[in-house]
């Protein structure tokens, strides 16, 4: 790389870091990570995906609209569960390639496994070869077959 190149690069990098505009940087799938926390513990929720009519949605409405990779399609959370995200604030990292929201997580649990968070196994560190996780928090808050039924969570 040449440094005519490496700083033009530079300096387009320091735009965007240091620049108020919302330029999110979406993959070549066109989605960008979305970690949600729950605003008042700071607990971490789950991790899921936003394209850009999710950003969009979520902006507009305050609450934390998705988009499911495997059934590529937009979701709100909440709309099956009534478990829904009530975003208290969102931030976007230093390169715009991820988004952090802090909701308020309305219902019992944010995971459709019944469970308050979708992280709730750990796995042990300092071990080599088959790694057996740990379960951590994971009693289930809700009865995922109620409120969901027969289909797919």
């Amino acid at each position: 790389m040449s440094d005519a190149s490496a700083g033009s690069q530079a300096s387009t990098s320091s735009r965007t870091e240091e620049s108020l505009q919302l330029t999110p940087r979406f993959d070549a799938d066109g989605l960008i990570t979305c970690v949600a926390t729950d605003a008042r513990s700071g607990d971490l929720l789950m991790i899921a995906h936003m394209n850009a009519e999710a950003l969009q949605k979520t902006i507009a409405s305050g609450e934390a609209w998705y988009f499911s990779r495997s059934r590529k399609k937009l979701w709100r959370k909440g709309e099956s569960s009534g478990h829904v995200q009530r975003v208290v604030e969102m931030r976007v990292d230093c390169d715009q390639d991820a988004v952090w929201i802090k909701v308020e997580q309305q219902g019992a649990g944010a995971c459709h496994t019944g469970r308050r968070s979708c992280f709730y196994r750990a796995v042990p560190l300092g071990q080599r070869g088959d790694i057996r996780l740990e379960f951590r928090d994971a009693e289930p808050v809700f009865d995922p077959a109620q409120v969901y039924g027969n289909k797919d969570n």
